[in-house]
């Protein structure tokens, strides 16, 4: 049963978080961000290895905000 519960928790979701292009294109560190929006290195990077299972509105606009970006521009269908 563990095992089932770890091979479900590293399917792919099918989304793919362009967290670390936008960063590159905005020279941001990931530290930098994670002082803007308030969230720890550890969680943005799950977030960036597109590891995630879910992510708050409030966290997803405060991300968004910091890197001057839409919803669109960081969450992508990873089937594309």
């Amino acid at each position: 049963m563990a095992r089932a519960k770890a091979a479900e928790e590293d399917a792919p979701t099918g989304v793919h978080c362009r967290l670390d292009e936008l960063l590159a294109e905005r020279g941001m560190t990931l530290t930098r961000l994670s002082e803007l929006v308030g969230m720890s290195i550890v969680n943005l990077s799950v977030l960036k290895n597109d590891r995630a299972r879910a992510i708050r509105f409030s966290t997803l606009i405060a991300i968004c905000q910091a890197l001057d970006c839409e919803i669109g521009e960081l969450l992508v269908r990873a089937d594309r």
